[in-house]
């Protein structure tokens, strides 16, 4: 439900973002915080593995795998569009999943783990985020 509202009104909130580089950099700020707050603020789990290598496609059944791609649609989105190049967005995006998976690995003491499937879904979710927009920079050409 969430990716489908993202997909509709990304690319509308993003080209009225597009033309006011304050908001834009604003709502990349917002969308980065679930981010942050979602993968290194510390658990009181245990970890017995402490990565796991597995590659699974996140459907509607694997909900985890399903927010991973959420997650960061909107972060690469208003990234994108407050750069003007959504590649770069979609680059930074894959290199910050990289990076928490990294930082998960390394830092056992957050209880969390670091997976492949989790950087996988977060990819998707960056593609889809850097699609969007592209999109979004086409309506504000469209409308000058």
């Amino acid at each position: 439900m969430a990716l489908a509202v993202l997909v509709v009104l990304g690319p509308i909130v993003g080209a009225w973002a597009g033309t006011r580089p304050r908001a834009a950099w604003f709502f990349w700020a917002c969308a980065l915080l679930p981010v942050v707050l979602l993968t290194l603020v510390p658990t009181a789990r245990d970890v017995g593995q402490r990565c796991e290598v597995a590659w699974m496609y996140p459907t509607i059944g694997r909900v985890e795998l399903a927010a991973n791609v959420v997650l960061f649609v909107a972060p690469v989105l208003f990234l994108g569009v407050a750069l003007r190049r959504p590649l770069v967005a979609l680059l930074a995006g894959l290199g910050l999943s990289a990076g928490i998976e990294a930082i998960q690995a390394l830092l056992p003491a957050l209880g969390r783990s670091c997976s492949t499937n989790d950087w996988l879904s977060n990819a998707i979710g960056a593609v889809i985020g850097a699609a969007l927009a592209w999109a979004a920079l086409q309506l504000i050409r469209v409308r000058r």
